[in-house]
């Protein structure tokens, strides 16, 4: 079974692509020149939001050398001791809002200090899976399609960030028998 998944995750893209190519060269499109198009598209695009993005990545590793989120970790750790969260991930669940590339940074060292198979580890394996990164997101699709109205997006993302704390929590919890 697993062998047939791997053979189908191989062959998968090569199909979708080939499939776009036979229906542009159906429907009489100029397949190249489309693909062309959107790649100058898609490079505006980039060029548009890059300084949002070495904004965010700026403001990550300066929090992180300056060590305002051990200090952050420090001070919320009494409070999150008694919702039953591990104060050791608060940096992470914070980081985890701006970057994934630098909360994985903090994923590993966690795992180096607490091993993957601890409850820690466990949730923070769980949690990078149901969190997301709401304020890169945010930025970059909200600046590539010019909303200025957000309205509800940034409270229904942290509230389903809380949930996916939460659920992380709970799961690794039963995984452990806690």
């Amino acid at each position: 079974m697993a062998s047939a998944l791997s053979n189908i995750s191989n062959i998968i893209i090569p199909v979708i692509i080939f499939y776009i190519i036979a229906y542009g060269v159906a429907s009489r499109t100029n397949v190249y020149e489309d693909f062309v198009k959107g790649a100058k598209e898609g490079l505006k695009t980039v060029a548009g939001i890059m300084p949002t993005l070495v904004a965010l990545m700026t403001a990550v590793g300066i929090l992180r050398a300056s060590g305002f989120l051990a200090f952050l970790g420090n001070l919320v750790r009494p409070l999150s001791a008694l919702l039953g969260f591990p104060g050791e991930l608060v940096p992470l669940a914070f980081i985890k809002m701006f970057s994934s590339s630098a909360a994985t940074g903090l994923v590993l060292d966690i795992f180096k200090n607490y091993g993957t198979d601890s409850l820690i580890g466990l949730i923070t394996s769980i949690m990078m899976s149901c969190t997301e990164t709401i304020f890169y997101t945010m930025s970059v699709y909200f600046i590539a399609a010019k909303v200025t109205k957000t309205r509800y997006t940034l409270a229904g993302a942290l509230l389903s960030t809380l949930a996916g704390i939460a659920a992380s929590v709970v799961l690794a919890g039963m995984m452990c028998g806690i």
